[in-house]
């Protein structure tokens, strides 16, 4: 998991439930994935990705790891699940209708 996509994923809990909530979803998941700092060739990919389709930044670099690592990319954001036959990686559908 990309590290930008671990501090979305921080910065939203802490508005939606509080700073402590935010610090425990993160102690919780971290030991669950493997942390991805972005190198240069991440942030190309990333840039390159964001550039071709109107996707959220933070999504480009997750779409990038997945395509590094030749790993699917599990998602419920509509943003990616409308383009899935466009992007390098594959994508799987994590909504309850998908």
């Amino acid at each position: 998991m990309s590290w930008i996509n671990l501090v979305e994923v921080h910065y939203r809990t802490i508005r939606n439930h509080g700073r402590q909530e935010a610090d425990q979803v993160l102690a919780t998941l971290r030991p669950l994935v493997t942390e991805s700092l972005p190198g240069i060739a991440a942030m190309r990919s990333a840039s390159s990705l964001k550039a071709e389709h109107p996707i959220a930044l933070a999504d480009c670099f997750a779409i990038a790891l997945a395509a590094e690592e030749r790993a699917a990319l599990l998602t419920g954001d509509p943003e990616i699940l409308d383009r899935t036959g466009q992007l390098p990686c594959k994508v799987v559908d994590l909504r309850a209708d998908g």
